[in-house]
């Protein structure tokens, strides 16, 4: 995991750190491992994936109903089912409360 950080763009590290951050404050229980060499927030049977690309960071993982009403809010960065792409400029607009809402929904057991 500690690889997986070290090289994670300068650019984009920010982005990453705290949505690791708001990650953990919604599920300080979650374990963090690296799957599909990513790093993925484990509750239960719930995982949430976070993942650098060029871009910026994509956040995966959740069902539909699940995201606390996101993807409906944001509905230009999402890209696929379950697949929200963040650039850093994208996420300085989004306010801490709502990922932590996404992460806590997604999450949740």
């Amino acid at each position: 995991m500690q690889a997986y950080i070290e090289g994670i763009p300068a650019e984009s590290r920010p982005l990453f750190d705290r949505l690791h951050r708001l990650i953990l404050a919604a599920h300080p229980e979650a374990a963090v491992v690296l799957s599909y060499r990513m790093p993925t927030y484990k509750v239960g049977r719930r995982r949430l994936f976070l993942g650098v690309w060029k871009h910026g960071v994509s956040i995966y993982g959740w069902q539909d109903d699940r995201d606390a009403g996101f993807s409906a809010r944001h509905a230009a960065l999402r890209t696929s089912k379950g697949t929200i792409q963040l650039r850093p400029e994208d996420a300085a607009g989004i306010p801490d409360d709502e990922f932590r809402d996404l992460a806590r929904a997604a999450l949740d057991p």
